[in-house]
């Protein structure tokens, strides 16, 4: 029986030292000694926005599930990658400093290209790759037009050049209405589709966001408009590169990242498959936790 009342806090939490001096943070839970999964938060979000399923899950298998803070929040030294590939080498550093040979990744929504990054720039290292609603490319051979990103697209010159003023004044406004967070998620909540609404209704799921962005904007809040840039460019891999298993769940109603987007690219990737989860949004990957872990924990990538 999985217990869902509070957040399970990370069994482990630091800093790990990557290239030019920088720094990531991460925080792991479930068994140190388990099969190892890196969880890549959505855009925005921070190394806690791990599903309390999920953690309990990992404890009940003995897995490892680590998530990452991206460059600009939490305690990650703020950088923009030449393109969303480059991660992957702060990724094997992060893998060879907690002692993981081999990994599982998998990316909520804007983790989702981080995920599919590890997978054509690791493939030695990483089993597979498990994508929840993720972003599709805008650039390249494999662009699909449409969806929220195009606005992205359209002010890719402004987000460039004014990614520091904005990532500063983001974190200003986050810290000014950090005494009123709950109720924002409450408001934020009324005006999202039915799936998203009921499942950001559910007490677990409200305190795992609230504990992800207080915690992961204590410093910072730089990444989300990274992320944008990066999204904006062409990701430094094309889709036919990521030859490791991906497996895909996307609600067929979601409204952030149209389902066609998620299909489109699964049709383009080598080894895929896609899971439609019935009349949910974009958040609806969250509340299968479990099962998507059960999938993932399943492939073979040899």
């Amino acid at each position: 029986m999985l217990h869902r009342e509070q957040p399970r806090r990370p069994t482990l939490e630091g800093n790990v030292a990557v290239r030019d001096g920088r720094r990531l943070s991460f925080a792991e839970y479930g068994s140190h000694r388990g099969p190892a999964i890196v969880w890549m938060h959505g855009t925005p979000g921070a190394r806690r926005q791990i599903p309390l399923d999920a953690r309990a899950y990992a404890e009940e298998q003995g897995l490892r599930i680590i998530g990452i803070d991206r460059p600009g929040i939490g305690s990650s030294t703020p950088y923009l990658y030449p393109n969303v590939l480059d991660w992957t080498e702060d990724l094997a550093l992060l893998l060879d400093a907690l002692g993981i040979d081999s990994v599982r990744v998998i990316g909520l929504s804007g983790g989702g290209p981080y995920a599919l990054a590890a997978g054509a720039g690791l493939p030695d290292r990483v089993e597979g790759v498990g994508v929840l609603g993720g972003v599709a490319p805008t650039r390249g051979v494999d662009a699909v037009g449409g969806g929220v990103i195009q606005l992205a697209v359209r002010l890719a010159p402004l987000l460039s050049a004014g990614r520091l003023p904005l990532g500063i004044a983001l974190t200003t406004a986050i810290r000014t209405v950090k005494p009123l967070a709950g109720a924002g998620l409450d408001l934020y909540a009324a005006v999202q589709p039915i799936g998203d609404k009921n499942l950001l209704s559910r007490p677990e799921f409200k305190a795992m966001f609230l504990d992800d962005l207080l915690n992961g904007s204590r410093f910072q809040t730089s990444a989300p408009v990274a992320d944008l840039v990066l999204f904006t460019r062409d990701w430094g891999f094309d889709l036919a590169d990521v030859t490791v298993p991906v497996r895909w769940w996307h609600g067929d109603a979601d409204h952030i990242v149209p389902f066609r987007h998620g299909q489109h690219v699964v049709d383009r990737l080598p080894d895929a498959t896609m899971s439609v989860i019935d009349g949910e949004s974009h958040l609806g990957g969250l509340g299968i936790a479990a099962a998507v872990l059960t999938e993932l924990m399943s492939l073979d990538a040899s």
